[in-house]
Order: structure tokens, then sequence, then C-alpha cells
């Protein structure tokens, strides 16, 4: 079967792979050539799917990610599709085997010292820094996806309501509830920030503007809420949408019911809102450990 593997390599050095995409499949194919050796198979008109699955349990068994399982079968399928191709082999063994699904990481989630930390990081004597101030606040107020608060036009803020109109996937209107203190940043930063950001020659219906006096883009706020976290000490693995998270998960922990918080999230699915569940009970039995007098060892 080397040869065989060979000569697949081969073909994809001649397609122009990257060096590093054709050494993973050189990579994987040699581990699955030496796990059928061990079946006492030696030819790839030898391999059956039976052959590959059990193959892909044993991977499963040494622990190996999904991903890495995934990407394996992805190696294997191609190789024995080229052997197909070149008219080497009649079928390929691989087709009909299913990659296993995809691994869920659980969310990142600031906790409410963090958040806070974060939320003050942004310099307010300026208006790039109130504009920060009042993106940030609206984040963790309403749970909004970053996509969602970036597409914000300044009608659809209603301070006076505590209510932001925001459009989600599928053209989908939803409002969702923000508190007194998002309110309040939002109105300084429409009265003070804003007009100073703007650009007296354009109309702009955007929100939040760069400092071009344009809609702010993803690529800019991300660069901004990096470097926000990193001034405020809490991480520089943080993104956008880990105060989406801590949003949802800092509700939950609080008592809020699941379908309210899918709701201001905007899933369609409950199974999207669920993911935050686990960590807001670890949340929950976090505080009580730490707040309840018998809950600790020793007392």
């Amino acid at each position: 079967m080397d040869r065989s593997v060979a000569l697949f390599i081969e073909h994809l050095r001649e397609r122009r792979l990257a060096p590093n995409t054709v050494e993973s499949y050189r990579r994987d194919l040699a581990d699955m050539i030496r796990a059928m050796a061990e079946l006492g198979i030696d030819g790839p008109e030898q391999v059956r799917p039976h052959h590959l699955s059990a193959y892909l349990l044993k991977l499963r068994g040494m622990s190996r990610s999904n991903a890495t399982v995934s990407r394996r079968l992805v190696s294997i399928r191609g190789f024995f599709q080229y052997l197909v191709s070149q008219r080497t082999i009649a079928d390929n063994p691989a087709l009909a085997l299913e990659a296993p699904k995809p691994e869920r990481k659980p969310p990142r989630v600031l906790s409410e010292a963090d958040v806070d930390k974060l939320l003050e990081a942004p310099r307010t004597d300026t208006a790039a820094g109130v504009r920060d101030r009042a993106m940030l606040e609206a984040l963790y107020a309403s749970g909004l996806r970053v996509s969602e608060l970036l597409s914000l036009d300044v009608e659809h803020v209603r301070t006076e309501l505590g209510l932001l109109v925001c459009t989600g996937p599928g053209g989908k209107e939803r409002m969702v509830p923000i508190g007194s203190l998002c309110s309040e940043w939002m109105v300084k930063y429409m009265q003070e920030a804003r007009p100073q950001l703007l650009k007296e020659d354009k109309a702009e219906p955007a929100l939040f503007l760069s400092h071009l006096g344009g809609r702010m883009t993803r690529q800019g706020f991300w660069k901004r809420i990096k470097q926000l976290a990193k001034d405020a000490g809490v991480g520089e693995e943080i993104a956008p949408h880990t105060l989406r998270h801590s949003f949802a998960v800092h509700l939950l922990a609080g008592g809020a019911d699941l379908r309210s918080v899918q709701e201001m999230l905007g899933h369609a699915n409950p199974a999207s809102t669920q993911i935050y569940q686990p960590a807001a009970k670890t949340r929950l039995k976090e505080v009580y450990e730490r707040a309840h007098p018998r809950s600790r060892k020793g007392r």
C-alpha cells in the first residue's frame, strides 16, 4: 500500500496543495497503513468499510479528538477516491463512513467582576472612548451578536423605553431590553460623542461610527475590544462574543428562564441556548460555596 500512498502524495503535490497539507495527508495515511497491517492487510484492494470503522473506533479509544478523527477520515476518503479514479480499486470503502460530530467547546464567560473591569476600561474623556463604553455596555446589556450591534442605526435606539430594535439572521427583527446604565451611556454617546465622530458633510444613519465617520467595522471593533481587554487585565483571548456569552450565563445563573434568554439572544433553536446551562450551574455553585456560611469544610 506504500506505493499507492506515494503516488497519491505526488498527485497532491502536482495539484499544488500547501506543503503542510500534503504532509498532513502523508502522516494520516501512514498511520492508517500501520493499522491495516496489524489486520493483515497489505493492499488497498483488500480494505473494507468495517476495517476502516474499526480503525476510527480505535482512534476514539485512544482519546483522539473528534477533529483529529474527522481529519483522518478526510485523508482516507481522498486517498481511496484517488485510487478509484485511477481504476486501482472499484469502490471507495471510506465513502459511507460518518465523521464524528464536532466538539462544542464551552463558551468563554467573564465573571461579573471582570465584566466591570472591561466596561470601565475605555477612557471616557474622548469621543472614541465614550463610543467604546457605549458599545460594550450595549453588548453586555442586550446579548446582541456583534453583527447586530454594528448594524444598528440611530433610529433603532429607544432609550426612553429601554429598548434596542435589531435585525438578526434571516432578517428577523426583535426588540431587546437594555438596562438604565446602558441607556445612560447610549444617550451620552449620541448627544456628545457621535457628533464629534460624524463628518459634517456626510449623512450617516449608522449608530456606532469609526474615526473616519462611517459605520464601525467588525475588524475595527475586534481590535478595540482586544486592546481594552488587555488594558483591563482580563485576558487577551477575549472576543466580542464573550460578552454575549457572559450575558446569557449571568442571566441564567440569576434565575432567568431559558425561554426568555432564548428570545433575547434571538436563537431559533432552544439547543443553542442550552449550551449556557452548564456554565450557569457552575456559576451558581461557586456563588453558593462563597456565600453560604455552612458550605465550607471545617465550619
